[in-house]
């Protein structure tokens, strides 16, 4: 059954279309999709984020007991800096997409979106080392687009400006509007953007005092459809469609974060096998119609299969074409490649384009 986060009570005066994501309730369209996608493009958008997993690794060594589990060298990063990657089994397959945030040596604050993710730290820690759940008492919020600093700062108590507070770091000395929150500098939009946990106790107060500021600024609320939009034209990956238990990070695009200069770690062996072995990469392709029709539809070259479309969506940013995520054969992964995509009982032309289609040096995002 889904849950209700803290932030529910709100959200339910303002719609009533709702899904489950990761098991709470999340709305899809709060005011309208378009309305949504133009504010975080050109202004900002608040969305709900309390549904991803929280976990405090604490104790003597956590550092180096994370590193020991995640793919990324977290031994690498230092207090106020945060790392993403993948998260594998021992055979080398996906659990989840997760950040890992440094407090301190002996204090890791991990977030991803698997409950997997809290048993796995549990059943592996040492006695040194206690690992807590938290997800549900310091729910979150996520500001993003370009005018999310100039908004947030009217409310802050600390300078949030791109020197004080740069892309994949993280502050717990502000507070906004006068509430304590521990605040990330990251996003799944490709926007400038930021994260705010916050205490469940205050949760509607921060609420609250977001909306009356930035909405008369131009920030919508926004809904997973207008996510889904940022997300495939930002090349952004999400559990139970890009992967599963059954596939590799090299797969879904984390093989760029699979470490294997650093020392053992879960799955490595596995992984060392399939990062040759694994025959699908990561891509986009762009079709001549289909819109979310063309999700699931396998890829052809020269009526050869050799992929499919994880999710497609009718691309504002390309003025309504077809755009999707896809995984393709290595073999066939080049730029301009024509492409034909089974929907229904037709098949649609495209091609393969640069991924992710949107801002691919996520400048917008790291220099804004």
């Amino acid at each position: 059954m889904s849950k209700e986060t803290a932030f529910y009570p709100r959200l339910k005066a303002m719609t009533d279309e709702w899904m489950d994501l990761f098991g709470y309730w999340a709305p899809t369209v709060v005011t309208d999709t378009e309305e949504e996608y133009h504010a975080v493009r050109e202004t900002a958008g608040l969305m709900d984020f309390t549904m991803l997993r929280k976990v405090d690794i604490e104790g003597e060594g956590a550092q180096d007991f994370v590193n020991s589990i995640v793919t990324r060298d977290v031994s690498k990063l230092t207090p106020g800096h945060i790392a993403y990657g993948a998260l594998t089994d021992e055979d080398g397959k996906m659990v989840d997409d997760c950040t890992s945030m440094l407090r301190s040596p002996s204090q890791i604050r991990f977030c991803g979106a698997n409950d997997r993710d809290y048993e796995i730290f549990s059943e592996k820690a040492p006695g040194s080392i206690t690992v807590r759940e938290f997800t549900d008492a310091m729910p979150h919020l996520c500001l993003q687009g370009p005018k999310s600093r100039e908004m947030l700062q009217g409310l802050a108590n600390q300078d949030l400006s791109n020197e004080a507070f740069p892309y994949y770091t993280f502050r717990e000395d502000v507070e906004i509007a006068g509430i304590p929150v521990f605040m990330t500098r990251l996003g799944y939009t490709a926007e400038l953007g930021y994260e705010l946990w916050v205490d469940r106790e205050r949760a509607l107060e921060l609420w609250d005092a977001l909306i009356e500021h930035t909405e008369p600024q131009g920030m919508k609320v926004i809904g997973m459809v207008a996510l889904d939009l940022f997300r495939i034209e930002g090349g952004f990956i999400i559990g139970g469609i890009e992967y599963d238990p059954t596939v590799s990070p090299f797969e879904c695009g984390l093989g760029w974060s699979v470490d294997f200069g650093k020392g053992d770690f879960q799955g490595r062996e596995a992984l060392e096998r399939d990062k040759d072995a694994t025959q699908l990469r990561l891509t986009s392709v762009v079709l001549e119609r289909g819109g979310d029709e063309a999700s699931g539809g396998e890829i052809f070259v020269d009526g050869e299969e050799v992929g499919l479309v994880t999710q497609a969506v009718e691309s504002p940013y390309l003025e309504g074409k077809t755009l999707g995520l896809a995984k393709i054969r290595k073999d066939f992964l080049e730029v301009g490649r024509a492409i034909d995509v089974q929907i229904g009982d037709e098949q649609v032309r495209g091609e393969l384009v640069t991924h992710p289609v949107y801002d691919k040096e996520r400048r917008r995002a790291k220099e804004s």
